[in-house]
């Protein structure tokens, strides 16, 4: 297959991708509109590999639109960053599996501290999905 031809089938995949999320929009994403928008502190986003790198664009464009927010790699939270986190702050996790061990690793301080976890995920029934406080679907079919 040339070039042109493997361009245009993966913007045909990516278009049926996007097409396909108009139906994940739900009432779990009006709610997580709703608790970011009552956020009293900030919110955080975190995310590992490519997950990671959607995360820090979210963080990057809250932040700059007037809404205080953060990336925080999960990794870097599990040695001692999470004390960046404080009371009142939101947790924005995404992780397409739903299974990123560095992020389950932070649940329990997220639950010491009472913090509200919305998790984005490609898996709804997966460990960190089950352990949010409100899960969005974004499941790609390719």
């Amino acid at each position: 297959m040339g070039s042109i031809e493997e361009a245009k089938k993966v913007l045909k995949i990516e278009a049926r991708a996007i097409k396909n999320l108009i139906s994940t929009i739900d009432r779990n994403f009006e709610k997580a509109v709703e608790i970011a928008a009552s956020c009293k502190g900030r919110i955080v986003v975190m995310g590992m590999g490519k997950s990671g790198l959607v995360g820090k664009k979210i963080a990057a464009t809250l932040a700059s639109t007037g809404t205080p927010a953060f990336f925080l790699h999960p990794a870097e939270g599990i040695l001692g960053d999470v004390g960046m986190m404080t009371e009142g702050d939101l947790v924005l996790a995404l992780s397409h599996s739903g299974e990123t061990e560095e992020i389950e690793k932070l649940l329990p301080v997220i639950r010491r501290m009472n913090l509200k976890l919305i998790t984005i995920t490609g898996k709804p029934k997966s460990k960190l999905a089950k352990k949010s406080d409100l899960v969005i679907n974004v499941k790609v079919e390719e």
